[in-house]
């Protein structure tokens, strides 16, 4: 998932009014000792917020300068000066959203909240700036510069669907709905943060979990133990426990960890998400999200869901049979497979059919091994290297810093740096998601991301033994840090790789899982964390066509998700009851029983993050599947296809069109035929076992 502070969050396309920007002094700009890093000064909430406004004030230098050209409006006159205020606003919201993410105490993630609110404000007014639009508006469009033509046109087209052209009332309206969206869709966000619950359970009910799950968690004197929601409590509970009642308690309190706060939320952003995009002459908020995304209207969407679900429906069924009987032969006169013990006996299956049991290969995954090898993996795939930097300064001790390096040609040119904050903190975000740091413009700055996650170990003793899942969600997460540093050495500080339209930025993160499957990649770090064994090559195929298992299930699951966050914003907010269509869209496309006291919507931060369009992962799967049918199996990091790939996909950023940049590589526009091979290897696995083990 990528998190982008500000575009991610609510479709902000517009955000403080003219008066704060007046307010914001000159002298402001004086005060800072780092102009791309708060944290150099000390991360607390009074220099945090000095060190804001003084981006702030240098947007307002920056647009007085659009403004205030005589005569012809240039690239050099105006667009550049337009591009230095997005990068100090997209500086400012990086910062802000950062240390509200992960500020080590509450007081610095309130402060973070709050200055997010009013960047966001920021943008908005910029955005409405009719001054502005009509500067740009006046530049020529150069013949010979593709990329800066693509710049201001996708910049314009961002205006008018801002409401730029509006009059007065109507466009103070739509800042008002702007920064109520924003404020409502941190709230949310935060209570998702803040909402950590805990269960209690007996010993005996730890039975089939690993052994150093369990030695993680002391015991009370009442030989209980205490679980978290928190992803490195949750996973292993769903996935190996064998008592079903403890799957079924951690199961219902993760999806219940932000309710009911968040209901009344919700229900108030897509409230004035709608009023919002009728005030902009849009039927519904969906159209108006997807207005500017290759997908183009929610009529399209519908139609490629349709599509995707006569592809996937038929393989799900299938999948759900086999495990059904499955589970039915180990537990006779089982009916059926309840939500919570999905992920239990799916893991059991793949251990009878497949000989494979997922915790077999945790050994061979310690965190720190895991992320050298993704490390080592980037740099063959995308031509860098990785240089650590052991004395950089950043917000919390336990964050690895790099610096990325060019290894094509003689220079080796610095092409970025990387913050991994890869373990779980009291208070820090507890999603997995990639965001921009630093933008890049060629010449003058260079990009800087960080990937922000929740993975076990960074605590002494622990190894932090990795399951393939979780090593496959970091090989994600890595693949939107790589289109940020690559994608951003263009000329344009907003025209970098978490810039290209937003149902594509998952493309490239997805492309990356696809390489976790190759032995020759996993061999290279996957070790025995004891032994230092290299990992059995038989066993990475077990692994494999084990995790080819349940594709079809999850393309449905994706459809649910992707439905829901539709269905919230194609309609009047009235006519939403958020738990029966939560319900109803589960039973539609999880076969598995609806468990009660389910409410998942109400953690589901897709929903402020992507709104409407959370259909995103889905077609770029399709997409990512199709790139990765390209490569050379053989030799997926040296082959040809992988240097053509960071050309053609990743370099250009957003300077080309994304139904351009899929053409770029593919010779053609994306189809299903890879997505209906990918979920069908698993019935084509080879040398697998009869579910009954035999």
């Amino acid at each position: 998932m990528v998190s982008s502070r500000l575009a991610r969050n609510s479709v902000v396309r517009g955000g403080v009014t003219a008066a704060l920007l007046v307010a914001l002094s000159a002298g402001a700009r004086a005060q800072k000792p780092d102009p791309l890093h708060a944290w150099a000064g000390g991360a607390d909430p009074a220099a945090l917020e000095t060190w804001v406004n003084a981006r702030l004030a240098a947007v307002k230098a920056d647009i007085d300068k659009v403004t205030a050209v005589k005569g012809e409006h240039t690239v050099a006159n105006t667009v550049r000066a337009y591009d230095d205020a997005l990068n100090e606003l997209n500086l400012a919201g990086n910062e802000a959203y950062l240390m509200y993410a992960v500020g080590d105490a509450a007081p610095l993630r309130d402060k973070g909240q709050a200055l997010v609110a009013k960047i966001s404000s920021v943008q908005t007014e910029l955005n409405l700036n009719q001054a502005v639009y009509k500067a740009l508006s006046a530049v020529p469009l150069p013949a010979n510069d593709a990329a800066t033509k693509h710049y201001v046109e996708r910049a314009l087209l961002e205006y008018r669907l801002a409401g730029v052209d509006k009059d007065d009332a109507t466009r103070a309206k739509i800042r008002q709905l702007q920064d109520k969206i924003t404020e409502q869709s941190l709230v949310f966000g935060r209570n998702v943060a803040d909402g950590k619950l805990e269960i209690s359970a007996a010993k005996a009910e730890l039975d089939g979990l690993p052994e150093d799950y369990i030695t993680r968690h002391k015991p009370k004197a009442d030989g209980s133990y205490t679980l978290t929601t928190d992803s490195p409590d949750f996973t292993p509970v769903i996935s190996f426990a064998k008592s079903a009642d403890l799957r079924k308690r951690m199961y219902i309190a993760y999806n219940e960890r932000a309710y009911p706060k968040n209901v009344a939320v919700l229900k108030s952003i897509l409230e004035t998400r709608q009023e919002l995009a009728t005030t902009l002459g849009y039927v519904t908020f969906a159209d108006f999200a997807m207005a500017d995304q290759m997908i183009g209207s929610a009529n399209n969407l519908k139609a490629f869901l349709k599509q995707v679900d006569e592809a996937s429906h038929d393989i799900a069924d299938k999948e759900y049979d086999v495990l059904l009987a499955y589970a039915q032969s180990q537990q006779p006169g089982l009916k059926n497979i309840l939500a919570s013990d999905y992920g239990y006996w799916a893991e059991q299956y793949r251990r009878a059919k497949y000989d494979f049991d997922a915790q077999s290969v945790r050994p061979y995954f310690p965190y720190t091994q895991v992320q050298e090898g993704i490390l080592t993996t980037a740099a063959r795939l995308f031509h860098v290297e990785f240089k650590a930097v052991p004395g950089a300064k950043t917000w919390d001790k336990s964050v690895s810093t790099y610096d990325v390096f060019d290894a094509v040609g003689s220079d080796h040119k610095k092409l970025g740096r990387i913050y991994l904050d890869m373990h779980p903190r009291e208070g820090k975000d507890k999603w997995f998601s990639s965001a921009p740091v630093v933008p890049g413009i060629r010449g003058r700055q260079i990009p800087e991301g960080v990937l922000i996650c929740n993975f076990s170990g960074g605590v002494a003793g622990d190894p932090g033994l990795m399951e393939y899942s979780e090593v496959v969600t970091f090989f994600h997460e890595f693949g939107h840090l790589m289109h940020h540093i690559l994608g951003s050495q263009g000329q344009w500080s907003n025209g970098g790789g978490f810039n290209v339209e937003g149902d594509f930025v998952e493309a490239s993160s997805q492309m990356l899982e696809e390489m976790f499957r190759d032995y020759g990649v996993l061999s290279a770090f996957g070790k025995d964390y004891k032994t230092g064994a290299v990992i059995p090559r038989s066993l990475v195929e077990k692994m494999n066509a084990a995790g080819a298992y349940g594709r079809g299930n999850w393309v449905q699951r994706q459809l649910l998700y992707s439905t829901y966050s539709l269905q919230l914003h194609d309609r009047a907010p009235a006519d939403v009851d958020f738990d029966a269509l939560w319900r109803q869209d589960a039973e539609r496309f999880s076969r598995a029983t609806f468990v009660d006291g389910n409410r998942g919507y109400a953690s589901f931060t897709h929903l402020t993050g992507y709104s409407s369009n959370y259909y995103t992962y889905m077609l770029d799967k399709v997409i990512a599947v199709d790139f990765f049918a390209q490569f050379d199996k053989a030799n997926l990091l040296g082959g040809p296809a992988a240097m053509r790939y960071r050309r053609t996909v990743l370099d250009p950023g957003a300077s080309k069109p994304a139904t351009q940049l899929v053409k770029d590589f593919l010779g053609r526009e994306q189809s299903l035929d890879s997505l209906k091979l990918w979920m069908n290897e698993q019935f084509e696995a080879k040398g697998t076992k009869t579910a009954s083990g035999n």
